[in-house]
């Protein structure tokens, strides 16, 4: 009986082991990729807020017909303001288009006496830029990862005032002209994103004013030059602000 049940049980095993062999070899399982998330976009529109400073070059008053002119330094000025705009990233670009409106507050102000003039009258000559000025242009930049280095330019609206003012002998006498000159803008600057909805920019841009204006007196006025006119250069402007993004793009990280 004993000799029965060993040879049965050997028959078995004989028999499990042939039929684990006639099994097919298990093939490795691969894991799946990663599948990574879109990059980063700057598409969308914005709105922010800036401060920095301006500072402005020399202005010059020439008394017309009396062959000379004398320039005074504007100071520099506070800025602050806010910006709405939109960028379009086009799908696989690295190249960001945009549109952006700026207001914001400045005050440049500068004033001197006639060097010349002034030995026999009195006569003093000013001027202001602002309280004001706002800008649209257009943006043209190029990303790297979550870095914007752009360049941008358009046109700028200003608000100038000149006067002038003196005495003559008992005759006290005054002008003042003011403008809205519209002109134009350039610059760039660098924005970094770091968030999907918020970045941080820093941002140079020149105003050309690059315009005359002219205060003229009543033939009236016993003065030495019947109007003066004043050569305005331009403005630089210097800023850095933060802008939040309606909307937001994809971060740059790989889902697994």
């Amino acid at each position: 009986m004993k000799k029965l049940l060993l040879a049965t049980v050997a028959v078995l095993g004989t028999a499990g082991f042939a039929s684990a062999a006639d099994l097919p070899a298990r093939m490795p399982v691969k894991a799946p990729p990663p599948v990574m998330a879109p990059a980063f976009s700057w598409t969308g529109c914005y709105i922010g807020g800036f401060v920095g400073g301006a500072w402005g070059d020399d202005a010059t008053t020439y008394p017309v017909g009396a062959g000379y002119g004398y320039s005074y330094s504007l100071d520099s000025s506070f800025i602050g303001g806010g910006t709405l705009g939109c960028n379009w990233q086009p799908i696989g670009s690295q190249f960001v288009l945009g549109l952006e409106g700026e207001v914001g507050y400045l005050s440049l102000e500068g004033s001197a006496y006639d060097p010349v003039l002034g030995l026999v009258a009195p006569e003093y000559s000013s001027t202001k830029i602002g309280d004001w000025y706002g800008m649209i242009t257009g943006r043209l930049g190029v990303t790297w990862d979550r870095a914007l280095l752009y360049v941008k330019g358009g046109v700028a609206f200003v608000d100038v005032e000149t006067a002038i003012s003196g005495t003559l002998g008992a005759v006290s006498y005054a002008g003042t002209t003011s403008d809205t000159i519209a002109t134009w803008t350039v610059g760039g600057g660098v924005e970094w994103a770091m968030s999907p909805n918020w970045s941080i920019k820093a941002e140079y841009m020149y105003i050309g004013l690059d315009e005359t204006q002219t205060v003229a007196f009543p033939a009236t006025v016993p003065s030495f030059a019947a109007s003066y006119d004043t050569e305005f250069n331009g403005i630089h402007t210097a800023k850095v602000g933060l802008n939040y993004r309606f909307g937001g793009g994809a971060p740059l990280v790989a889902r697994y």
